[in-house]
């Protein structure tokens, strides 16, 4: 019981504060939506991203062992998502929304929170976490953008429009630099850490923001399902991952709590920028992080036993 109720005030409850007050000032001065979700594509992530991987300081093989659970882990998710979408007649670009807030999981300011709280700061557990950060971020803004603006614009438009967003440019050159060493001006890298802190809150304000506007009684089965596979499936799918490679340790554990996430906020701005059923990518994000303070704690109780 003492762990949970840490869990709710470290974790938690933060992140409800912040979004209480986009809800507030959405209500007080009907915030413009789209800009925000523009604000955190193409200046935040970006700035996040590049600061995030230029700083990395972990190995080659546990970047290829987070590497090989990630890709493992989205794909077998991808593939529930699609199959619950087509049972529920979900399709189109709903189904693409319905799949992303499956595959898409809050790495950081929820993951990191609780890794660092569950590891107690320690450098190899939040080694694993940060790598996860990585990929979630990278994956989130390439395919993630890509499918849901190829069921308007096509594939090829879609592919080609990726090459236009800053994301791809902070993760090549962050990745760049930190591989050549190659040391940042001062001005700049100051000026890239401030955008970078910057994003969590600017998230979760327009993630508040969106559940001011939204109408709760549009999905809602859906909302719930995703929610399922989300919380439940994540983690149980990572436990047979997990067992496939036989992983043990920190490493399990990390990688087991990290599967255990609420849907990423990001997932709910891409859905705002590219107005693909915004309302429902909301809903998922904010009734899987509720829903999260007891499947998370569960998580982290059973990551003790089992590995």
């Amino acid at each position: 019981m003492t762990e949970f109720l840490v869990i709710f005030k470290d974790i938690i409850l933060p992140v409800f504060i912040i979004m209480a007050i986009g809800y507030y000032l959405y209500i007080k001065f009907t915030l413009d939506l789209s800009t925000l979700a523009k604000l955190n594509i193409y200046f935040l992530v970006p700035g996040f991203i590049f600061v995030k991987l230029y700083e990395a300081t972990f190995g080659l093989d546990l970047f290829l062992q987070v590497l090989g659970f990630f890709i493992l882990l989205v794909l077998l998710l991808y593939i529930f998502a699609v199959i619950i979408a087509k049972l529920l007649q979900i399709t189109g670009s709903k189904r693409n929304t319905f799949a992303n807030s499956v595959m898409f999981f809050n790495s950081g300011n929820y993951g990191v929170p609780v890794n660092d709280l569950v590891f107690k700061s320690d450098p190899f557990a939040m080694s694993i976490q940060v790598i996860m950060l990585t990929l979630q971020n990278i994956f989130l803004f390439s395919y993630g953008i890509f499918t849901l603006r190829a069921a308007d614009e096509g594939k090829l438009r879609a592919a080609l429009g990726y090459f236009k967003m800053p994301v791809l440019y902070a993760m090549l050159s962050g990745v760049l630099l930190n591989v050549w060493n190659i040391k940042v001006p001062e001005p700049i890298l100051v000026s890239a850490n401030y955008i970078a802190d910057s994003m969590i809150a600017l998230a979760l304000l327009t993630l508040g923001a969106q559940v001011a506007k939204m109408e709760f009684k549009k999905g809602l089965v859906s909302v719930y399902i995703s929610i399922l596979l989300r919380l439940i499936g994540g983690p149980a799918t990572a436990i047979i991952i997990i067992w496939l490679f036989q992983l043990e340790g920190i490493l399990a554990q990390a990688l087991f709590i990290a599967s255990a996430m609420p849907t990423s906020v990001n997932s709910s701005v891409i859905a705002e920028e590219y107005k693909s059923h915004p309302d429902f990518a909301a809903q998922t994000v904010l009734f899987s992080t509720v829903f999260s303070m007891l499947t998370v704690t569960i998580v982290i109780y059973l990551s003790h036993i089992i590995f």
